[in-house]
């Protein structure tokens, strides 16, 4: 654990470094967000963020792959990430820039989704009716579709100053105290590929924040929120690789099963505005990948509360469903429903607290 926890200090050290080097290079290069009218920020602002975090990992992969535990993770499938993870930061740092379409940009992320394949990161089972095996091809169309639906979740929630990184910290968290007590639980290497990452994806958005929040100095752009959502959803599938299909049953289904569900449990929040996006945008006969202002954070916004408000009430929904998830894995089922309740209490008390704060006015 110490090793992890070490990873992830070393990337948020590095990314807080890195990221004012980082502005000036993107301010240099043109990769500058102006002011449109769906956007909340008022000034124009550097973007490339990502290539602050991508800095950062490739850091922290040089210097932690000496330590005793870590370094273990070191093999074919970290590879494969590293460069679907590069891949994606070119394109993401090529929209920043000339703002490529929609349709560019999921071929992109398409093709990120095949650099994985290439290196044997997919999805060889599904729970349906117990274990199903999963044909080659099923399984490769599977795994692209969760990378997209992963990318697209947190891109679309990358509106407002800090949410996306504080949002994908506290998933990323909870993922990585899944990944590593399943390890422990079930007997297999901890010195796996999903903990490092995700102990990394973790440091990079800690590391960020402070740059991040409002008022935001640098967005982490298309360059940042496609590289979270890549790097989140191959360590996700990666782990769903660990676990042999083979042992689950009716007494120890539940912690085997969530490998491959977890991910969209801790992207709960993301994932429904994503959802909400598309049906309200199919239903006024547009395309599902046109920007508007209703997301859920302009919502809050709209009913008055600030950026850093609503960035904070939509952490406290994010930790409502992610940490009880990762509790009920490896807790009785009271347990996870005890979490779950406080965290849902304390959610909506610190949402009506500050619904009732910007009622009053002068």
């Amino acid at each position: 654990m110490r090793d992890y926890l070490a990873t992830t200090f070393l990337a948020a050290v590095l990314c807080y470094v890195v990221t004012p080097f980082v502005k000036k290079m993107a301010e240099k290069f043109g990769a500058v967000a102006e002011i449109r009218s769906r956007d909340v920020h008022t000034l124009p602002t550097a973007r490339w963020g990502g290539v602050a975090m991508w800095i950062s990992m490739c850091l922290t992969l040089l210097i932690v792959r000496h330590l005793s535990l870590v370094g273990k993770s070191f093999g074919h499938e970290l590879e494969g990430i590293f460069l679907a993870s590069t891949f994606v930061i070119l394109l993401g740092m090529a929209d920043d820039r000339f703002q490529l379409d929609a349709l560019t940009k999921l071929a992109g992320q398409a093709l990120a989704a095949g650099i994985l394949l290439l290196y044997g990161i997919q999805i060889f089972w599904l729970p349906i009716n117990g274990v199903i095996t999963l044909p080659q091809s099923i399984g490769q169309l599977v795994t692209v579709l969760i990378v997209l639906v992963t990318i697209n979740a947190v891109n679309f929630i990358d509106g407002l100053d800090g949410l996306a990184a504080g949002i994908i910290a506290i998933s990323g968290a909870s993922f990585f105290a899944f990944a590593y007590l399943l390890a422990v639980v079930n007997g297999f290497s901890r010195a796996g590929s999903p903990s490092l990452i995700t102990a990394i994806i973790v440091g990079v958005c800690l590391g960020f924040l402070p740059h991040n929040s409002h008022p935001a100095k640098i967005f982490m752009g298309d360059s940042g929120s496609m590289f979270l959502g890549l790097l989140l959803s191959a360590a996700a599938i990666t782990l769903t690789g660990q676990v042999d299909a083979n042992s689950i049953s009716s007494e120890n289904g539940g912690p085997t099963l969530l490998p491959l569900l977890l991910p969209f449990a801790v992207l709960a929040i993301p994932l429904a505005d994503l959802i909400l996006a598309i049906l309200r945008r199919a239903r006024s006969g547009r395309s599902p990948f046109a920007p508007d202002r209703e997301h859920l954070h302009h919502r809050l916004l709209s009913a008055g509360n600030s950026h850093s408000r609503t960035a904070l009430i939509m952490y406290s929904w994010t930790a409502a469903v992610a940490i009880p998830v990762t509790v009920l894995a490896f807790a009785p089922l009271w347990v996870g429903a005890v979490t779950a309740l406080v965290l849902i209490a304390v959610s909506a008390a610190v949402s009506r607290a500050w619904s009732g704060k910007r009622k009053v006015k002068p």
